[in-house]
């Protein structure tokens, strides 16, 4: 593979989201076949859907049961973990809360948001939730039962499809399968249970690498803009997949040749919808610049280095209008 050297030779056209398999990783020419499909996706779409994750469907089914029944509570119950009160950008944010888009009143959706945490404690625990923009330890409704174990459950699920496919991006990019490890070994990963209620305006988050999306089966909302057209391409929960989304950090990280596609989610159904996304980037001391391989006299450098952490940190204190605090 080679990498488009000029903005030209990324079209920019479709009318639907591609979706890869990822199961078949076991030899190199798999792996090689898998980084020309992803390649493909990340330049002219920005999303593709990922068959054969590995999540077990019993994770999935217990975090939805979870979060179902945790928005389902009282409102002064949820806002007694109110994110703006407890630890950087973690817990619970009520409807209107946030705002992604300055031109919005706000993101119709609650939600609650967590960061690293092992089920179990481990040494390296202290380090990781004292590290960049979502630093300090989760906090926890105690109610419903199973809330935190559900949830981390999935989370660590979708971390580990998150490592794998750093590894598919890193082909994808003509750089060696492991370039991206000694970048990612703690990797900033943030998540979302997210409650939509029927609504008619969007949302749209793009702060990381890329993010790893479930959507509640049935119920469309997500909406992927074609660029050239100007239209707006539906993106339907398909049964057994999950959705990935290229943010604005590695479209940076790659000089643009990786796509941010700008996306939107509607619920219109007329009943309430429920979705995961799990924000995946890098340690927060690596420095975000071109890549080597993105990088050419045709196609210069448009991006100032930038610490990844501190990149996190402008982008959710910009969407929660708030000034992190950090341990």
């Amino acid at each position: 593979m080679s990498l488009p050297q000029t903005a030209a030779s990324v079209s920019g056209t479709f009318d639907s989201i591609p979706v890869v398999d990822i199961g078949c990783v076991s030899t190199p020419e798999e792996r090689a076949a898998l980084a020309q499909q992803i390649r493909d996706a990340c330049m002219n779409v920005g999303f593709f859907y990922i068959s054969n994750h590995g999540i077990p469907q019993e994770t999935i089914d217990e975090v939805f049961s979870a979060m179902k029944a945790y928005f389902s509570l009282p409102l002064e119950t949820k806002m007694k973990l109110y994110h703006k009160e407890v630890a950087n950008f973690k817990g619970y944010a009520p409807v209107l809360d946030s705002n992604i888009d300055p031109a919005n009143r706000g993101d119709l959706h609650e939600s609650f948001e967590i960061g690293w945490e092992e089920l179990l404690a481990k040494e390296n625990d202290e380090k990781r939730v004292n590290d960049g923009a979502m630093s300090g330890a989760n906090i926890w409704p105690l109610e419903p039962a199973g809330f935190r174990e559900a949830c981390l459950g999935y989370y660590h699920a979708a971390v580990g499809v998150g490592k794998v496919l750093f590894r598919l991006f890193a082909l994808a990019l003509d750089l060696p399968e492991t370039y991206f490890d000694d970048k990612t070994r703690d990797s900033a990963a943030n998540m979302q249970v997210l409650h939509y209620p029927p609504q008619t305006g969007s949302d749209d988050d793009r702060i990381q690498c890329f993010t790893i999306l479930w959507q509640e089966p049935g119920i469309q909302a997500l909406q992927v803009l074609n660029s050239e057209s100007r239209q707006w391409i539906n993106a339907p929960p398909i049964p057994g997949t999950l959705v990935v989304n290229i943010a604005d950090q590695l479209a940076r990280w790659t000089n643009d040749v990786f796509r941010s596609t700008v996306h939107r989610a509607i619920n219109r159904s007329g009943v309430r919808r429920h979705s995961i996304p799990l924000f995946f980037g890098t340690d927060y001391h690596v420095q975000i610049e071109p890549m080597p391989s993105c990088v050419s006299p045709e196609r210069p450098p448009k991006y100032e280095p930038i610490a990844a952490g501190d990149y996190v940190r402008k982008r959710l204190e910009e969407k929660y209008h708030q000034n992190a605090t950090f341990s």
